[in-house]
């Protein structure tokens, strides 16, 4: 076998490695995008304080 053709398999096995490395993070920045952008609009069952002022949702000091 010419080694030129091994080369060139060997190429293309590492760029198809790389590619499918490369999809999974895309994929899973594009998951985390994704649940920022849900958090920030509030949705899910959990109310969120991502997007009211500063010093709601602190601590509450209820002491007599």
């Amino acid at each position: 076998m010419d080694m030129s053709l091994v080369m060139a398999a060997m190429a293309a096995q590492a760029g198809n490695t790389q590619t499918q490395i490369a999809t999974t993070v895309l994929k899973s920045n594009l998951d985390a995008e994704k649940s920022n952008v849900l958090t920030l609009l509030g949705a899910g069952n959990t109310p969120s304080l991502a997007n009211v002022g500063a010093g709601i949702g602190g601590n509450l000091n209820i002491s007599v």
